[in-house]
């Protein structure tokens, strides 16, 4: 095998037959779970078996990410999302409309973690405005991992079986199955 090879099998833009498409599927769902709104869970856990020590840490860290989160919303909120909308129209015209195996395996990504960008704003504001310290906030930092992991599981099931269907539809329009037909000979 030559380089040119090893290379354009690496960076194979048949997505969803390419263990790297898949590792970054695992690893971006496992960050998305661990990180709520850029804080990480362990941190929660802690702090609600430690809450005089370990909270104080959790409601600075907090408080510091969701103040930067609300500040980016405020001054580019409204190109973010027609940015994100045009970048996800795009893909899922380009991956459906067109059939490009990259691009659907890019919306696939790119669209539950815009619903995730979405509720972890909404926790944000919710934070903030409500000013939710202790307990209120573990609970709802907890409430928004819980949801992020269940979006992560039904997205990792829907791209798992989209990815199957993609690759037994490539083999099977490959001739690899079909049964060729025998002529009968006149004997």
């Amino acid at each position: 095998m030559t380089w040119y090879t090893y290379l354009n099998e690496m960076m194979d833009l048949r997505s969803f037959s390419n263990l790297w498409f898949w590792i970054a599927l695992a690893v971006m769902w496992s960050t998305a779970s661990h990180w709520v709104l850029g804080v990480p869970y362990d941190m929660v856990t802690r702090a609600a078996r430690d809450p005089e020590g370990a909270q104080a840490d959790l409601e600075q860290i907090a408080y510091g990410f969701v103040r930067r989160r609300l500040y980016v919303t405020n001054v580019a909120g409204t190109w973010a999302t027609v940015f994100t909308s045009f970048v996800l129209s795009s893909l899922l015209i380009l991956g459906w409309g067109y059939n490009i195996e990259f691009a659907q395996a890019l919306a696939l990504l790119g669209t539950p973690m815009t619903l995730v960008g979405y509720l972890s704003h909404r926790a944000a504001a919710r934070i903030d405005g409500q000013g939710l310290r202790g307990a209120d906030l573990r609970k709802v930092l907890t409430r928004l991992r819980m949801t992020i992991q269940a979006i992560g599981m039904v997205s990792i099931f829907v791209t798992s079986v989209w990815g199957i269907y993609v690759n037994l539809v490539r083999h099977l329009d490959n001739d690899l199955f079909k049964v060729e037909e025998i002529e009968p000979t006149d004997g």
